[in-house]
């Protein structure tokens, strides 16, 4: 069998927090020598290509940032072939940036996109108003479906990325 490209998982598979496995560096660079076709996948969209190359250098693993691939990358890319170029979003810095590069303005009136991403800041407001607008007709994205914290709205949270058939105005 001959290996043409490499795609892996970067948290579990080549980190773990913010250190490497072991033989992930030797692995990469193995890979790098060989000057084939690498892609680290997360779908973690809150940090960009150079955020993780900067915690893989920090974890001792020097990489591009051109070898990233997030789910923030995937979400615009998905989007730009798509109608409606408005979106609601509730997501932090990196995904917020891959859509302006999509040619994205990010408002909370009347988007054509609800977008859902890795926050651990948000609230009922937003929970809100991310309903209302999947219920009155916005067509609703989540970029993984991780969900982080404690409590009610955690938990509601969760029930809005899973259950859109449930929504109403």
């Amino acid at each position: 069998m001959t290996i043409k490209n490499v795609i892996c998982d970067i948290d579990g598979v080549l980190m773990h927090d913010n250190v490497a496995v072991p033989g992930a560096a030797e692995f990469l660079h193995g890979i790098m020598d060989k000057g084939l076709p690498l892609v680290l996948l997360t779908n973690y969209p809150s940090q960009t290509g150079q955020d993780l190359a900067n915690r893989f250098a920090t974890a001792g693993v020097d990489v591009p940032d051109s070898v990233f691939y997030t789910s923030a990358m995937a979400t615009a890319d998905f989007l730009r072939r798509q109608e409606g170029k408005k979106a609601y979003v509730v997501g932090e810095g990196a995904l917020i940036h891959e859509l302006y590069k999509a040619g994205f303005t990010i408002t909370d009136v009347n988007p054509d996109f609800v977008i859902v991403g890795e926050t651990r800041s948000y609230n009922w407001d937003m929970m809100h108003k991310a309903a209302y607008f999947v219920a009155n007709g916005a067509r609703f994205i989540a970029t993984n479906p991780d969900t982080h914290g404690r409590g009610f709205l955690s938990r509601l949270w969760r029930v809005v990325c899973r259950d859109r058939k449930n929504l109403r105005a």
